[in-house]
């Protein structure tokens, strides 16, 4: 019997790599060596069906424990048995059983290793499995986060190939049914054990387990009957949605094989800045610079709102940064009911380069003024004085 690889140097691993990284090695090395990407290649066959064999056993935590104590005989008795006294140290016929009993010993191995053997079957190929998501990105303004729109995207996916309708064949010809397993996909197969002949069944590394070959593959598609074409697809963005959230379109992804469904288109949103509004959750921001006249006098300014202008009255006495709330005029709540509000800054602009008429007319004006109508400066001036006083108190000063 020709002498068989370490399972765990079959996908590339360490003895203690976990289930994760053993899945990961195992597409890895399958995607590699997939008959259907080698038609005229009987090493990668071959190599296919010895990684199913080592992901068998290694991806059941029960067979890999009885691989890891006593190798390749832990999983596959018949692996240097020479006869009765072969297997396991030379049970020979353990209890009475022959080797040529032909007996299942599921039960049996369940018994001394808490799990049967040989038992496990891989996922079936021919079942239907969705299709892969697609992922992409789109920018809209601010305004069309706010209100929603409808895009258009352009995507490449894939598609079932014209050309074979699918089945991976050169038009003319059909996909046969493969003679290793006669269209099962499994190869059925007995083990001599040391408690007799057990029968087992693996993925068929002809045809991968499809139960079908392909002599002379589609050109178009290589014989994978599908094939990548650009796509226009209407996606309608919801008012509301916000810079970095990802909108999922379901069914709109790669197409599944088998009659699976197909895999969902994922787009990510980004939002460019708009030059009078900062979005704050749902609520808007926006900042207006007012004049000295008509922060002291109070005065009707124009504000702008995602609806359109709205007027709004500023009291007399504004101070710099009050901060007015207009309540409901912000963002759509995304797929809730209700808005945010919109809140606006009022900023003091001082004036500047002012002619020699201009600034009598301030002074003059300024001299009119008292402490009454500078409240928080007076408020400061009198904190002031006691901290200098409290202060020479305490320096004798």
């Amino acid at each position: 019997m020709a002498e068989k690889r370490d399972y765990y140097e079959v996908l590339g691993i360490q003895k203690g790599a976990s289930e994760e990284e053993i899945k990961k090695a195992y597409r890895q090395m399958a995607k590699k060596y997939h008959p259907d990407l080698h038609p005229d290649d009987p090493d990668a066959a071959e190599k296919f069906k010895e990684v199913n064999e080592a992901n068998d056993v290694l991806s059941d935590p029960q067979k890999r424990q009885r691989y890891d104590q006593f190798g390749h005989a832990g999983v596959d008795p018949s692996y240097g048995a020479g006869g009765a006294g072969g297997g396991f140290g030379g049970f020979g016929g353990f209890g009475g059983f022959s080797s040529g009993d032909g007996i299942d010993l599921g039960d049996i191995f369940d018994s001394f290793f808490g799990g049967g053997m040989g038992s496990r079957t891989s996922a079936n190929p021919n079942a239907p499995r969705r299709g892969s998501d697609i992922s992409t990105s789109y920018t809209i303004s601010f305004m069309e986060a706010c209100k929603g729109v409808s895009i258009t995207i352009d995507v490449n996916r894939s598609e079932t190939c014209d050309t074979c309708n699918g089945n991976g064949a050169k038009p003319g010809t059909t996909p046969k049914t493969c003679p290793d397993c006669n269209g099962t996909g499994k190869i059925r197969f007995n083990q001599r054990t040391v408690f007799g002949n057990m029968q087992s069944t693996r993925t068929c590394g002809k045809c991968g387990g499809k139960g079908k070959t392909i002599d002379t593959p589609c050109q178009t598609c290589r014989g994978t009957g599908r094939v990548q074409k650009k796509q226009s697809i209407t996606v309608n963005i919801p008012a509301g949605i916000d810079d970095g959230q990802i909108l999922r379109v379901a069914g709109q992804g790669n197409m599944g094989q088998n009659g699976g469904q197909r895999g969902d288109l994922n787009v990510k949103i980004f939002v460019k800045k708009d030059p009078l509004f900062e979005r704050n959750g749902f609520d808007v921001w926006t900042e207006i610079p007012i004049t000295y006249s008509q922060a002291v006098l109070g005065d009707e300014i124009t504000v702008p709102t995602i609806d359109g202008n709205v007027t709004y009255t500023v009291p007399a006495g504004t101070q710099p940064d009050t901060v007015f709330r207009l309540r409901g005029k912000g963002i759509q709540k995304l797929q809730r009911e209700g808005r945010g509000d919109q809140l606006v800054k009022v900023t003091l602009e001082v004036p500047k380069n002012l002619n020699k008429k201009q600034k009598d007319a301030l002074i003059a004006f300024s001299e009119q003024l008292t402490e009454k109508n500078y409240e928080k400066q007076t408020g400061f001036m009198n904190r002031l004085k006691k901290f200098t006083d409290d202060l020479k108190k305490g320096f004798g000063m």
